[in-house]
C-alpha cells in the first residue's frame, strides 16, 4: 500500500483542513492523519514553554458514564478513588487488568455522583469502551461520545490570558479554575467543557467542543492570541514536553504488562478504597516489591537513548529497556525513561547501548524540567 493511499484511508479531525492551510506536516497515528510538526519540533517545545501554543488532539477519545451505578461502576473499575473526587474535578487514574497490567491511563471528569466524561487514548479507544461494557451493571448508560467531541489543548505562561480574551470575546463567563477542575459551557459558540489540564507540565488548559464548532474556536484562539506568541504546535512537540515532565505514554511507560506501581504512579492508586479490578496483584507488588521499575534518565554523553534500546548496570549487565528517550530542548541533553530490574533500581549510575556505543547515564529525579 502506497504512503499517499495510507494517508487518504486515516480517519480526519474536524481541523484537518486548518492544519493544511497552516502547512502542517501530517502523519499517521493511532488511525489518524495528525499534525506532527508545524516548523521544527524544538522551536514549538520552547514556544509553549516562553508564551503558548495551540494543539488539536481531537483523536483523542471520550466516554460518557450515567445512571445511579455510575459512581460504583468506575470506583470499580479504576486505580484511583473516585467517590472521594468532588463535582467539577477531573482525576487521573488508571484501568487495570486482574493481573494489575494496564488497560489504559485516562482522566475522568466528574460532573456529578451519577454523570461523568472519560478521556481515553486514542489508540485504545475500541479496546477501553469493550473492556469497560463487559463490566457494566444495568442500572449504568454507557456511550463512545468521540465521534461528536474535538479536543484542543491550549498550553503555556499566556494561556490563561488567551483564553479569558476568548471568553469574553463571546460573552462566555470566565471560568476562573484550580489545576484539574473543569466548567460545562453551553452556549451559541461553545458547547462542551473547559478543563484546567494538559500533558505539558505548563499552564493550561483542554477544551473539549461539539466538532461543528472546533474550526471557529480553533480560528478564534490563534488570532485573539496573537499578541500573546500563540503558534500552532504539533505531535512531536507534545511528546517532547510530556517527557520532559516524565509523564507516562500508553504503549512505553504502561501497557498490559506493565503495572501503574512499576510505572511509579503509586499515588494514583489508591488500594485502601475497597476492590476494582487489579487491586490484588497491585496490593502484592506495593507489601513484596516489584520485578521491575521505571527509572528517569539523564545522559551524560552525545547520543538519544530511543525506545527498545538496552540498559545495562556499570560492570556491563543487561538489566532493562528504554521506553521513552528524547533531547530535551531546555536541558540542552537527552533524558529517558527506561525499566530496570528490581535490584538495580537504587543505583545511580547505568550505561546505554546506542548503536553500539556505551554511553553513559545517570538516575536523577522527576521531572526532568523544572521552572
Amino acid at each position: 500500500m502506497t504512503e499517499e493511499k495510507i494517508m487518504t484511508e486515516l480517519k480526519r479531525t474536524a481541523l484537518f483542513e486548518e492544519h493544511k492551510k497552516l502547512g502542517a506536516r501530517m502523519v499517521p497515528f493511532a488511525g489518524w492523519s495528525m499534525p506532527v510538526q508545524y516548523s521544527q519540533v524544538i522551536e514549538e517545545h520552547l514556544q509553549v514553554r516562553s508564551c503558548a501554543g495551540l494543539f488539536d488532539v481531537s483523536h483523542m477519545g471520550e466516554f460518557e458514564v450515567k445512571g445511579k451505578g455510575a459512581q460504583k461502576f468506575l470506583q470499580s473499575m479504576l486505580t484511583n478513588n473516585i467517590e472521594k473526587g468532588e463535582q467539577g474535578q477531573a482525576i487521573y487514574t488508571i484501568m487495570c487488568y486482574e493481573n494489575g497490567g494496564s488497560v489504559d491511563d485516562l482522566i475522568v471528569y466528574k460532573i456529578n455522583d451519577e454523570h461523568f466524561w472519560l478521556c481515553v487514548n486514542a489508540s485504545n479507544i475500541e479496546k477501553d469502551f469493550k473492556w469497560l461494557e463487559k463490566h457494566r451493571p444495568q442500572n449504568v448508560i454507557f456511550t463512545d461520545i468521540s465521534s461528536e467531541i474535538s479536543l484542543l489543548a491550549l498550553q503555556g505562561p499566556n494561556s490563561e490570558v488567551i483564553l479569558e480574551l476568548y471568553c469574553k470575546s463571546q460573552n462566555i463567563p470566565f471560568p476562573t479554575l484550580k489545576p484539574f477542575r473543569f466548567s460545562v459551557i453551553k452556549n451559541k459558540t461553545f458547547d462542551g467543557m473547559i478543563a484546567h489540564t494538559g500533558y505539558t507540565g505548563e499552564k493550561g488548559y483542554e477544551l473539549f467542543i461539539k466538532n461543528g464548532l472546533a474550526v471557529e474556536l480553533w480560528k478564534n484562539l490563534l488570532k485573539i492570541g496573537g499578541n500573546y506568541g500563540i503558534k500552532p504546535i504539533g505531535l512531536g512537540a507534545r511528546d517532547t514536553l510530556r517527557l520532559e515532565m516524565g509523564y507516562p505514554l500508553y504503549g512505553h511507560e504502561l501497557n498490559q504488562d506493565i503495572t501503574p506501581l512499576e510505572a511509579g504512579l503509586h499515588f494514583f492508586v489508591k488500594l485502601d478504597k475497597g476492590p476494582f479490578i487489579g487491586c490484588e496483584k497491585l496490593l502484592d507488588q506495593k507489601q513484596n516489591g516489584c520485578s521491575k521499575y521505571l527509572v528517569p534518565l539523564e545522559l551524560m554523553e552525545k547520543g538519544i537513548a530511543r525506545e527498545g534500546y538496552t540498559i545495562f548496570s556499570e560492570d556491563k549487565k543487561e538489566i532493562g529497556k528504554i521506553s521513552s528517550g528524547t533531547y530535551s530542548p531546555l536541558l540542552k541533553k537527552s533524558i529517558a525513561l527506561g525499566f530496570v530490574k528490581s535490584n538495580y533500581k537504587s543505583d545511580e549510575n547505568f550505561l546505554i547501548d546506542i548503536r553500539g556505543k556505551w554511553i553513559k547515564a545517570r538516575k536523577i529525579n522527576l521531572p526532568f524540567y523544572r521552572k
